[in-house]
């Protein structure tokens, strides 16, 4: 059994910066791809990045890119998800998920992944 664990969420000012972490227990964390994803209230969830289970490869949702990073380290089965220069429409609870290998034309469906944590809160204040 895969358990995903989220950390790092709060209350900020916009314009700061806030780094996610994303912990994982089971078996063995190299071979997901990892992908972070958001939801607003009252929204469908969004896709906000994913990075392979190497780390050479790495993909961002529209409007996402330049601002957020995403990063693993594989020696502590950890994803990260650096957010700057925070928007109040950056306000969500943000999810990471992780998806086994041969999905990366799917990467920004939810439904191709396979274990979620239970979600980090991030709010904005403008």
């Amino acid at each position: 059994q895969v358990q995903l664990v989220e950390s790092g969420g709060g209350l900020v000012q916009a314009g700061v910066s806030l780094r996610l972490s994303c912990a994982v227990s089971g078996r063995s964390f190299s071979t997901y791809s990892m992908g972070w994803f958001r939801q607003a209230l009252g929204k469908e969830r969004e896709f906000v990045a994913c990075i392979s289970g190497g780390g050479s490869a790495k993909t961002y949702g529209t409007s996402l890119r330049g601002r957020f990073t995403v990063s693993r380290d594989n020696a502590k089965s950890t994803v990260y998800l650096q957010m700057n220069s925070l928007k109040f429409e950056d306000t969500a609870v943000y999810y990471c998920a992780a998806m086994e290998a041969g999905r990366w034309d799917r990467v920004q469906n939810e439904d191709a992944y396979d274990y979620w944590g239970q979600g980090t809160q991030v709010t904005v204040s403008s």
